[in-house]
């Protein structure tokens, strides 16, 4: 694969060229988080933070843009699908830890029998652009789901910071046909830029197995089966004892994937919409006769944890977690996963 050197000013242009067809969206950082937010081509910078391509993924995962919280599917009784009426996505500065929830998202509403049309109209039409990791905050364990902190596969351009821009490798035709079309703005990277970006790339894995090491998180090697063996333990309700049924964990996350569907109508129309839904709320088990078969919190907690942990890997040979530490810090009762999963390896 071509590897190619764009400057930061030459690959700003690009964005801005992109902008004909695409909503291009860039990394922004405010204070210590990072936010995704409009690109506007006459914007060097932004006036309530700095852009980030690098740095480490943002707060919100990459799955808005894929399956909005809430979508019109359905108005009325016509056949075709409701448009947006927007711009294809171009996502830039995206993780491999977020790329890596393609792998669930994809086997949940596209690979399956059954298809999700609006999953599948993002995925074709929308644009990504990756970024390595530059570093690591204490929340990333990436590398002990066996993602790496630099982008391998599902993206269509792939960029790496080193001294004079960036190196950039196309991941799809789609990106190629890209860098193709705006050859003047790319040169051939060299054997030296190369060598930085892999000397960069070393030094964030090495902060990643720091982490690991420090909060001794279990590889996901040792995982198989730990959640089956401790189906009945009470870890479960201590875990459980301070969480506040908010449902962030699931909305963060992203590779999870429920929703729920009804129908809303006002004077003059009907639709169907669709928003995200959480396992770890009460009645989201609970069927039409009013039982329940997880009527208590801590089982919900349980579910969590089988569905990524035991259900994915037993089904689809994937665990449905990326490691990117995202639930640690939205939840608010400080229910930390990395414990939970040592919890299940060492039986305490």
């Amino acid at each position: 694969m071509a590897a190619y050197l764009i400057s930061r000013d030459n690959f700003l242009n690009l964005l801005g060229t992109l902008q004909k067809d695409y909503s291009v969206y860039i990394p922004l950082k405010k204070d210590e988080n990072r936010f995704f937010t409009r690109f506007k081509s006459d914007e060097k910078d932004k006036e309530d933070g700095h852009i980030v391509f690098g740095e480490v993924r943002t707060v919100e995962p990459l799955k808005v843009f894929y399956m909005r919280s809430r979508e019109r599917v359905a108005e009325g009784f016509k056949d075709e699908l409701p448009s947006t009426g927007a711009k294809p996505s171009c996502i830039v500065g995206v993780k491999a830890c977020d790329l890596k929830g393609f792998q669930v998202q994809d086997r949940v509403f596209r690979d399956d029998e059954y298809k999700d049309p609006f999953y599948i109209r993002e995925r074709e039409e929308n644009l990504i652009i990756s970024a390595d990791c530059t570093c690591a905050i204490d929340t990333c364990y990436c590398l002990a789901l066996h993602v790496n902190p630099y982008p391998q596969s599902n993206y269509d351009i792939n960029i790496s910071e080193v001294s004079g821009g960036f190196v950039a490798e196309s991941g799809s035709e789609k990106g190629e046909k890209i860098i193709a079309g705006n050859a003047s703005l790319f040169s051939e990277a060299g054997s030296n830029h190369l060598a930085e970006r892999d000397a960069k790339r070393k030094g964030v894995v090495n902060e990643v197995k720091k982490n690991i090491r420090e909060n001794r998180i279990p590889d996901q090697d040792v995982l198989e089966g730990a959640v089956e063996r401790n189906y009945n333990a009470p870890l479960w309700k201590e875990e459980a004892a301070e969480c506040v049924e908010c449902g962030a964990c699931n909305m963060i996350c992203p590779t999870c994937h429920c929703f729920l569907m009804y129908d809303q109508q006002d004077a003059e129309r009907m639709a169907r919409l669709r928003v995200w839904d959480s396992c770890m709320v009460k009645d989201f088990a609970q069927v039409a006769g009013g039982a329940n078969p997880r009527p208590e919190l801590w089982m919900r907690l349980r579910n969590r944890f089988e569905k990524k942990f035991d259900f994915f890997p037993k089904f689809s040979d994937i665990y449905a977690c990326t490691g990117c530490g995202r639930c640690i810090t939205a939840c608010p009762a400080k229910i930390d996963i990395r414990k939970v999963l040592r919890r299940l390896v060492e039986n305490v």
